[in-house]
Formats: C-alpha cells, structure tokens, sequence
C-alpha cells in the first residue's frame, strides 16, 4: 500500500512522495485527495477524522455483533533472534501491534465483526496501521491523527523461554492524546461489546477519553469487556497501576485477568487459590477469565466456575497470545450473549480461545501471528481427531 508523510527536523519538512492514488482523508471540513498536495502545504492539514479509500470505502460492519476495541495502536519491534536483549540483538521484526488493536484484528480475521477507537500519529507509522485496520476488514471511523505527537513505538525483548521484556517510546505519544470530543460516539452506541485495557487510563487527555467512551457503552446497554493488560514501566509506580486498574473495575461486565496480573494486584497472594480469584469477582460480573499460558484457563461466573485445557505448543513468541485469548471468546460471545449462562457453550468458547491463544505463540510479532476462523478449527478438529 503506497503511503505518503512528512517528516519534521527543526523546522525543515522532509517528506516522502509515496502518494497513494486512491487515498483520501476525511478532514475537518471535506475531504481531500493527498494526491498532488505538497509536503508544505499539508503540514496544516490536521487529520482529525477517520483514514478512507476512496475504492473501497469504510469497512463493512455488521452492528448485530459489533465488538468495538478501544486504546492504543502502535508498532512493536520484536528481535529476529531470542533470547537476546535489547541491546545485543543485530534485527528487528517491524509488527503493528496495541492489545486493543490486536483484538480488533484477531476479531476479524475469526469472522466477527470488529472496530477501533483511537488515535496515532500523523506520520508514516500512523497511515501504515490506519491501513492495517482497513487491510483486515475492521472499521476505522475512530482513529484519529494527531499532527503533533508520533505514533508510539514499543521495542520487545524476547526471552529465550518467549517471554517478553518491553521498552516504550512515549513522551508523549499519538494515543496518549486522544480526547473526548474527538470519540466517535455512534460507532459506541452501535456494539454489542465495548472492550478496553487499561494503558489509556495513564495519562490525560486519553483516561477522560476511556472513562467518557465507556459510560456511553454503558449508558447504551453495551457490554463492558475488560483486559488489564499490565504494562508496569508505563505507569508512575506500582501503587498507582493497582489504584488505576481498580479505578474501573466494578464498571466491567467481562474480566480476562491473567495469573501474574492477579499475582500483582493482591500484593503477592496464590493467584491459583480461588478464595483469592473471588475477591476480585464484584456483585455485578457476568465473567471473570484467568489465563494460564499453555495450562489452559479457569472461569469464574455467578452460578458456576471450572477449568479448560489449553493446548501445548512449540513457543516463539508470546507477544499477543492474551489478545488472540480475548478475540476468541469476544467473537463467539458478541454472536451469543447466552454463553455467559450456559456452562456447556461457555467451555467451548473458552476452548477455542485457548487454541486462538496457542496458534498465537507459534509466530512472531501479534497481529502478523494472529489465526483465522479455519485455522483454529482445524487445529481443534485434530486434537478431537
């Protein structure tokens, strides 16, 4: 996909002429074709709505089943070797990624129906996701461009185990500035499943944005899906990611939470133990989720609780493994809300996002690595096989 940017070094544009002819970008008061705009003048262009094709038009949505996924869109840099840090290793896999992001495309690539609600940088990064999001069929009405701030960039470490290690470049980033009164609050209104983490509730102008978003989904009888996702450099201290992570908790319909996260948010109590998981289940939770990595998941609901297998597979990376976990069972669910009573649906659903998750983990990068519908179900058929 030809992309076009303009590059800012003390005041001297440096642009890139890779002008799509098709593209076209909703601004504030039309929209406007890139082709044949120059560097300079479009520097005062603020690319305040959402990225279009002009051939294509937005992406189909289905609002029976929408699942809308807010928070942050970036780009991953994973090693092409592991077991490395960050400093000794020679390259570097270039990955979109953000969980919220990540969920929305592992949403779509199951054959659900997905969108998302953020913001990015008005740069070369920036259109490479907007055109990401449209290149996997999920609606993008809800990015915004910021015109003063780059699309945040996160360098992963990975562990010769798999496991990640993460360094972030924030300071501040595009999804960091996303305020209410550019929330595209219809695209809200119109889900069946508003789901979120809780990296944008770090910072102003984006944690006012969160918790408006959410009270309209809320307000609109939308059920709230809730991954923490603890991204611990990225708050200011311990205490305030525990205060920050609980600030929305009782607000959430549906919890995935998984045993480390547990783990840190008890300070240090069994997170295997259930009296321990069921302090963190409050009065009105339809579904708490606890991921255990290659062992499978526990899930906790008002009437019953239990455990499903999960799959054993060779481990690359676990970079998204979580999000491919939570687009798995938000698919199923959006379609079905009548999972969260009935146990026998329910182990299914979780028994395909545990193999959402596994496939995950056998590639690098998360959204390059995320499986479709055929694919997990083929793998399932196998192991019945």
């Amino acid at each position: 996909m030809a992309l076009y940017s303009a590059f800012f070094f003390n005041g001297i544009v440096v642009s890139n002429p890779r002008i799509s002819k098709n593209r076209c970008f909703n601004l504030n008061k039309k929209c406007v074709s890139r082709l044949g705009i120059s560097a300079q003048s479009n520097r005062f262009c603020k690319l305040q709505g959402k990225a279009l094709s002009a051939e294509n038009g937005l992406a189909d949505v289905d609002d029976s089943d929408l699942v809308v996924c807010f928070g942050e869109l970036l780009i991953d840099f994973v090693p092409t070797t592991s077991g490395l840090s960050l400093a000794d290793a020679q390259a570097f896999k270039k990955a979109p990624g953000g969980a919220p992001a990540n969920v929305a495309v592992g949403i779509s690539r199951l054959g659900g129906s997905s969108a998302f609600i953020g913001k990015v940088g008005e740069d070369e990064f920036g259109y490479m996701l907007s055109d990401m999001l449209k290149e996997n069929n999920v609606n993008n009405e809800g990015l915004r461009f910021d015109p003063g701030a780059r699309t945040a960039l996160a360098f992963v470490t990975l562990r010769a185990d798999g496991e990640r290690e993460f360094m972030f470049y924030r300071n501040p980033s595009a999804d960091m500035l996303l305020q209410e009164n550019e929330l595209d609050y219809d695209l809200i209104k119109k889900a069946k499943i508003f789901h979120y983490g809780s990296i944008s509730l770090i910072t102003e102008p984006c944690k006012s944005a969160h918790i408006a978003a959410a009270k309209a989904a809320k307000d609109a009888g939308v059920l709230l899906s809730y991954d923490p996702n603890l991204r611990l450099p990225l708050w200011p201290s311990a205490e305030s990611a525990r205060e920050g992570i609980f600030s929305i908790w009782e607000t959430s319909d549906v919890i995935k939470i998984s045993a480390e996260e547990i783990s840190f948010l008890t300070q240090g109590e069994d997170p295997y133990d259930d009296a321990v998981v069921q302090k963190l289940f409050h009065p009105k939770l339809k579904l708490l989720v606890v991921t255990e990595g290659p062992d499978g998941c526990r899930y906790y609901c008002q009437d019953f609780r239990g455990r499903v297998k999960g799959l054993k597979v060779e481990v690359v990376d676990t970079t998204g493994a979580g999000d491919a976990f939570v687009a798995g069972i938000l698919s199923l669910l959006a379609k079905d809300l009548s999972l969260l009573q009935n146990e026998g649906k329910l182990r299914e659903a979780l028994r395909f996002a545990n193999a959402c998750g596994a496939l995950t983990v056998m590639e690098r990068g998360a959204i390059p690595a995320l499986p479709t519908k055929d694919i997990v179900e083929n793998e399932l058929h196998k192991i019945v096989l």
